[in-house]
């Protein structure tokens, strides 16, 4: 798809890394699947990346982590 920010790029499937933070909380989360722009590198992720970042997110603040950095991996 052609990139919304910076109108000149193709996103391209790849991998990026994400950085949550909440309630004093900070989850760096890697590898994930992401479309990514050739040009701006502006990162996009589906509904189905975005809700499983934020589900494993809140589990990780639930349970009392304050800093976390794992490979992310889209729970079966």
């Amino acid at each position: 798809m052609k990139c919304p920010i910076c109108k000149h790029g193709e996103t391209r499937p790849g991998n990026a890394s994400v950085t949550l933070e909440r309630s004093g909380a900070t989850l760096v989360f890697r590898d994930v699947p992401a479309d990514i722009c050739d040009n701006c590198g502006e990162v996009y992720h589906s509904g189905e990346i975005t809700a499983a970042l934020i589900q494993q997110a809140e589990n990780a603040v639930s349970v009392g982590v304050e800093v976390d950095v794992r490979r992310f991996a889209l729970a079966a």
